[in-house]
């Protein structure tokens, strides 16, 4: 199936999106993480922000295509090549976010000379192999109709999907030094997973149904939207138990909450329960609406930044108040601080907002993947739809 015009302009718009970003990346390998926002007080940012989110992403898709053979929803499999494209596209948007997050990339291989297994990083790494192995093979089997071994890997795919955001979360959790120190860390995690990769895995199917790529049924769109709200109203559930055990008299969690509510990350806070979570539940409780395309992805697009701005406040709320005490503060390390005044190099708070090339290389992050996405589907569902076409030309 050839690309049409206003979808080979997309393309066309991608792809420089994605080599400028590659070029702030190449000035960022040149200068170092110092060309960021990033410093000894906010060590991780946008990158990570972003690859929290895009594991979550990926989550959606893998487990409606493998809730098609697991638990014999048949409406499931008719989207489930889609869903397991977009699968494999967000997750290898989130390991390439972890890829310029290193300052020191070109010593990758040291992660497979010398790893150490006791650390939830290196955890993540081996899910994400693995969940990005059991992608493909879905993806290959699909492609030569070999339902069976479909049908068995999906008894695997289905708690890895779980699980890698699972492995994601205990990189937060188990920091004791931090304020993500907390058991439910990971439940939290797969249930914003939950709804916001479904609720791409939506607008990722509307998209590719204007495109002529898949026939979207009006009444799947309506039993995706009912479990979205049902994912949503989970974590929602999930959120307001984090919060009133965080604001229980006692709990010592008096200062990280009160940047919660009223701090520098009070926005994103606030957009996630009330834009991410209250207005697409809201929306998607009326079943009328669930009918109407347009509220089904006004609803979806509240989702993904809803947990987007969860995943910005949960990360960068820990790390306003640096946990050295003592002396005039803490090195900073950024690039002008080392080119400023020996009092710029010090701080007592923590500070972070992207800077201009980090920013670019993020969109040129996404743009690679979305185009990925694009193109993927053209290649591997354009015979699917042709087929369908003739199909519905025969005669009776």
């Amino acid at each position: 199936m050839q690309l049409t015009g206003k979808t080979k302009g997309v393309c066309i718009v991608l792809a420089l999106l994605t080599i400028v970003g590659i070029g702030c990346w190449v000035f960022q390998l040149m200068g170092g993480l110092g060309i960021t926002g990033m410093s000894n007080v906010n060590s991780w940012g946008l990158y990570i922000c972003m690859f929290m989110l895009f594991v979550g992403l990926s989550a959606g898709g893998l487990i409606v295509a493998s809730s098609a053979h697991v638990f014999g929803i048949e409406s499931f499999k008719t989207i489930a090549k889609p869903a397991v494209i977009l699968s494999t596209v967000c997750i290898c948007v989130a390991a390439a976010f972890i890829l310029v997050d290193l300052g020191g990339v070109q010593r990758i291989w040291r992660l497979f000379t010398g790893p150490n297994f006791t650390s939830p990083l290196m955890w993540d790494v081996c899910i994400i192999l693995i969940y990005l192995i059991i992608n493909i093979l879905d993806l290959v089997w699909m492609g030569k109709g070999a339902d069976d071994k479909v049908r068995k890997l999906s008894y695997v795919a289905l708690p890895v999907a779980i699980l890698v955001h699972s492995v994601t979360a205990w990189i937060f959790g188990l920091q004791i030094a931090r304020a993500w120190y907390t058991a439910i860390m990971a439940p939290i995690f797969v249930a914003s997973a939950l709804d916001s990769g479904l609720a791409l895995l939506l607008l990722a199917l509307m998209l590719l149904d204007k495109m002529g790529l898949v026939k979207l049924e009006d009444g799947l769109v309506a039993s995706l939207a009912k479990l979205l709200a049902t994912f949503i109203a989970v974590d929602a559930f999930f959120i307001l138990c984090e919060v009133l055990t965080m604001a229980y008299p006692g709990a010592g969690e008096a200062a990280a909450l009160s940047q919660m509510f009223s701090g520098a990350t009070a926005p994103f806070f606030w957009f996630e329960v009330v834009g991410g979570l209250l207005v697409p539940f809201v929306i998607l409780a009326v079943a009328k609406n669930r009918e109407k395309r347009g509220m089904v992805a006004l609803a979806s697009v509240l989702v993904v930044l809803g947990v987007a701005a969860k995943r910005a406040w949960l990360l960068l709320t820990s790390f306003i108040m640096p946990n050295v005490a003592g002396g005039p503060g803490i090195t900073t390390g950024t690039l002008s601080a080392q080119t400023g005044n020996a009092t710029s190099m010090w701080a007592t708070v923590g500070t972070y907002a992207p800077t201009i090339p980090e920013v670019f290389i993020a969109i040129g992050v996404i743009s690679l993947g979305a185009l990925a996405f694009v193109l993927l589907c053209v290649k591997l569902m354009g015979g699917d739809s042709r087929a369908a076409v003739d199909e519905a030309v025969q005669p009776a």
